[in-house]
């Protein structure tokens, strides 16, 4: 997929993608580099796009496992079922809060990773908790979560730029969470790695 193909999809729908162009290789190692050494069965990707990620956490999954990629744009999703022939890969091209309806249909109920390339910044918080509050008795007792923000860490809310700080908002739901930054990246990125999932009894509130 060429890279003016990426932008114009990626901007049609840029409130939950976030991105003009595609995770560079180095984030996409920092992003599955938590996940390396585990043992993993079920894995979670969250708005896999191109698939930079996805191939990454290929190399690290053993043969077994399974990779669930929730992809909602049709063309994405499409693109990596053309280019994916691994049989651990499973495109489900749905939104990633009907992610435990998914694991339920399938039979699953443990997960022991989560990347997530989703524009959460962007995101309604209700929409962020329907993502990952159910998933939170779901996740394996050493499973962890990997979530980017760019480095300019800002958010358009009522119309005005304001900060916003994905690691505090993933705090909510995890009693670790650690960043980190990724500067050979367009542009430079936060990755933002949880574990140690809790109970969340707060609402959300924009």
């Amino acid at each position: 997929m060429s890279l003016a193909t990426f932008a114009r999809n990626a901007i049609s729908d840029y409130r939950t993608t976030a991105a003009v162009v595609p995770s560079s290789q180095h984030l996409a190692n920092a992003m599955v580099e938590p996940l390396r050494g585990k043992s993993l069965r079920v894995v979670l990707e969250f708005g896999p796009g191109t698939g930079v990620m996805t191939r990454e956490l290929l190399r690290v999954m053993p043969d077994d496992a399974i990779l669930l990629a929730f992809e909602i744009s049709p063309r994405f999703a499409a693109y990596l079922r053309e280019t994916g022939s691994d049989e651990r890969l499973h495109i489900v091209q749905a939104c990633a809060e009907t992610a435990t309806a998914e694991l339920d249909r399938r039979g699953i109920d443990r997960v022991d990773g989560v990347v997530s390339s989703l524009g959460v910044s962007f995101m309604d918080l209700t929409l962020v908790d329907a993502i990952f509050r159910p998933l939170l008795p779901r996740l394996s007792h050493d499973g962890v979560v990997t979530q980017f923000q760019y480095i300019h860490r800002t958010r358009m809310h009522g119309g005005r730029v304001e900060y916003f700080n994905v690691g505090q908002l993933m705090g909510r739901y995890f009693r670790s969470v650690r960043s980190s930054c990724v500067w050979l990246n367009l542009p430079p990125a936060h990755v933002i790695t949880c574990r140690g999932a809790r109970s969340c009894d707060r609402p959300a509130s924009s």
